[in-house]
């Protein structure tokens, strides 16, 4: 059915016509999965799970995002597995494992660049990358990190890694990509607790006289530790604009478990569900799905996952819905704030993770 959505524009479905569309592809999936993997097989069995009773998204059977960590769940034979992906985790965090094969993907390529499209273009452009050429050494083994660059650089021109392998800004690749790319419209990409370090901190330190102002950042994780430091997605605006002209931002939500499903920021600072995925917040003491504003923990859907059953994810962060169908920016779908890691959870996030010294 996949290709029922392919044909859409990204946020083009109003409720009623995407929960339809959604659903049924929920369904199926959930049914594909209980074939091919059988510990997922007994948890539907162990939760009493009837298709039949399934009428809206969120009675879709979700599993706890641990699960990855402490279970093989993978719905295809060891022979056809491409890719490994893990999540990242500080020292001594058993770390999840995805486990892809070549035709899932692809999937998560072909979708991440039709969203990103949405936001920056389809053209295909220069970026530069806030982080070392390092973390894509191992190609069949990726943490998040690798994993969220490689699948950007479908989408580029032109790949340029702005840190040496000693994590070090080299002045002399930022000033020759600027001066070579910088005068029309590139990306630049990087995990948001690493842009700020790098890139505008090093900018400020060293007084580098930079013009990155036709360049749209795109940026993920690692906002719990710019929070701790008391820097607002305001302030990290402001400072990046200050400092060498940045004043296109695009960040996104998004994870390991469920790579290729973003949900990315629009001009009006809110984070989009596409047609391929969804969003329920969950009341803490019932798990009953929230009233758009309140606050609770985030299930995330796809439709992406075909290699491993990971469609439907309670994760261990919490937001809330603010909106569908009505944002300013005239995208459809859910828009929702990322309030971050339910207290206790475990530390894992991307850059958060670097920043801890992993």
């Amino acid at each position: 059915m996949i290709e029922d959505f392919h044909r859409l524009s990204p946020y083009c479905l109003a409720k009623e016509d995407k929960e339809a569309l959604l659903l049924k592809e929920m369904k199926e999936l959930t049914d594909w999965h209980r074939h091919r993997c059988r510990e997922y097989d007994c948890f539907l069995e162990a939760i009493g799970y009837d298709s039949q009773m399934v009428k809206s998204l969120d009675r879709i059977p979700f599993v706890p995002i641990r699960v990855f960590k402490e279970l093989t769940m993978k719905s295809i034979p060891d022979d056809k597995i491409f890719k490994t992906m893990m999540s990242s985790g500080t020292s001594g965090q058993k770390q999840s494992k995805i486990y892809l094969d070549k035709e899932t993907a692809v999937l998560q390529q072909k979708v991440l660049l039709r969203l990103l499209g949405d936001f920056v273009g389809n053209k295909r452009l220069p970026m530069l990358v806030i982080d070392s050429k390092a973390i894509i050494k191992d190609r069949k083994l990726f943490t998040t990190r690798g994993a969220t660059v490689m699948g950007l650089d479908f989408a580029t021109k032109k790949m340029v890694f702005a840190l040496d392998d000693d994590m070090q800004l080299d002045e002399h690749i930022l000033y020759e990509f600027a001066n070579q790319y910088g005068g029309e419209k590139f990306l630049i990409f990087g995990f948001t607790f690493m842009v700020w370090q790098h890139l505008f901190q090093e900018i400020k330190k060293r007084k580098i006289d930079i013009d990155l102002s036709n360049g749209y950042l795109l940026t993920a994780g690692g906002w719990k530790k710019l929070t701790s430091a008391a820097i607002s997605n305001d302030e990290f605006k402001k400072v990046g604009k200050e400092l060498c002209g940045i004043s296109h931002y695009v960040d996104h939500y998004g994870m390991a478990e469920q790579t290729g499903c973003i949900y990315a920021e629009c001009e009006c600072g809110n984070l989009h569900a596409s047609i391929y995925s969804d969003v329920i917040v969950r009341r803490y003491f019932d798990f009953s799905p929230c009233d758009y504003g309140e606050k609770g923990y985030i299930q995330v859907l796809s439709t992406l996952p075909r290699s491993y059953p990971g469609h439907s994810i309670l994760t261990e962060d919490e937001g809330i819905i603010l909106g569908e169908d009505d944002c300013p920016c005239g995208r459809k779908g859910k828009y929702i704030k990322i309030l971050g890691r339910v207290k206790n959870a475990e530390i894992r996030g991307c850059s958060d993770t670097y920043a801890a010294g992993i």
